[in-house]
This record gives structure tokens, sequence and C-alpha cells, in this order.
């Protein structure tokens, strides 16, 4: 099955603003796990999910950033996470995500400006699919830093594409430099295998 094209058009020409996300995702909601499990064989939310797994215990206190319909936490919820909290700008979007039954709490919120958490919130939080054209820039990685605690991990993709356009690496070596977060990992992986895009799986300890 192929992804709708002219949803992927939309998508990938985004000069970016919560608005038009909105709009974007509110028209997608409904097709959007169709579209990309199967007409992109999307494998950024399992990709995340198992590094995650390798490096915390099941019990842990997980923010999935810009959640979506779910996609990440159906993935953490089959390795046995249950302490998931998901936020997205996507009120349609959310609305898939809580038919699934696998997060603690669902709320809007914009990832393009500071989260309303208090400092080291989580052991953990993931980020898939945010880091791509025109959605979430490399500054949304500060807040997720700041709202893990000490020691936790930040597991996000970043898309090929943005990775060398929007700095990604730079920003990485600041987070480092400032003490904020260090760097784990930051390996090419693989994303939409039927679009043959790839990503940046990154894994930050937070500092």
């Amino acid at each position: 099955m192929k992804a709708d094209t002219s949803i992927l058009d939309r998508l990938y020409a985004m000069e970016g603003g919560p608005e038009t996300c909105r709009d974007i995702y509110a028209d997608w909601a409904n097709d959007y796990d169709r579209d990309t499990l199967d007409g992109m064989g999307y494998v950024g939310p399992s990709l995340v999910a198992e590094a995650l797994a390798e490096r915390i215990s099941s019990g842990a206190r997980i923010l999935d950033a810009g959640c979506g319909t779910g996609l990440a936490g159906e993935q953490l919820a089959a390795r046995g996470f249950m302490r998931v909290d998901g936020i997205d700008v996507s009120p349609e979007m959310l609305r898939v995500a809580r038919g699934k039954n696998v997060y603690r709490s669902l709320r809007v919120a914009d990832l393009t400006a500071p989260i309303e958490l208090p400092d080291d919130s989580y052991d953990a939080a993931v980020c898939v699919g945010v880091f791509t054209n025109g959605h979430v820039g490399p500054s949304a990685l500060d807040e997720l830093a700041r709202v893990v605690r000490p020691g936790g991990t930040i597991v996000a993709t970043v898309h090929e594409n943005v990775w060398d356009v929007d700095g990604y690496a730079e920003h990485l070596e600041r987070l480092a430099e400032t003490g904020a977060a260090s760097i784990v990992a930051a390996a090419v992986a693989p994303y939409h295998l039927k679009e043959n895009y790839n990503c940046r799986l990154c894994v930050l300890q937070a500092a």
C-alpha cells in the first residue's frame, strides 16, 4: 500500500509553525498509522523503543514528546513500559493515541515552545518523527534534557534531510559542552524503508 502522496507533499514542503502542523495532522490523523507503517515502512518508533529498552528498566517514567497517534507508545508498551505520558501539537492525533490505551496521560503541547513541565520530571524521553522538515528544530532537545532527570536517557530520531541543514551535530556538541547532556550515540539508522529514508538515531544522557 502506498502512502498518501498529497499529504507527504504538504509535509515535506512545510516551512514550519505549529498552526501548519496542526492543520496537516488534523487531515492525516485517521490514516496516519496505515500510511506510515504500511505505506512507508516506518520503523522509527520500534527502533527508538528498542534503544530505550536497552538502557532503562520497564518501571521508568517516560515522556513521549510529539507522540502523534501513539506509535512509539505502542512499541514501548510492547516492551513492558507502562508509565508513559504523551504530548503533541495535534488534538486529532492525540485522540487516536488515546484509543490505544498505552499512555498514563495525553495533552496538547507545542514543542517549538518551552514544555510546561518541571525540571527532572522523567527518567527518560523519546521523540520520534518530530525532528524533520518544518516541524521542530534542534533547540527542542534542550527542553527534553531539562525535563529528564540527571543520568536519564533521551532517544530521538532526526530525519536525514535536516541533520546537516539544521545543524544537529553542532547542537548536540553544544549540549555536551554546556553540560546539559552527553552524547551516547548518533548513528545512521533506517527510518522509512519503502521511501528509502534514513535518520540519525540519537541517544543522549541528561546531566
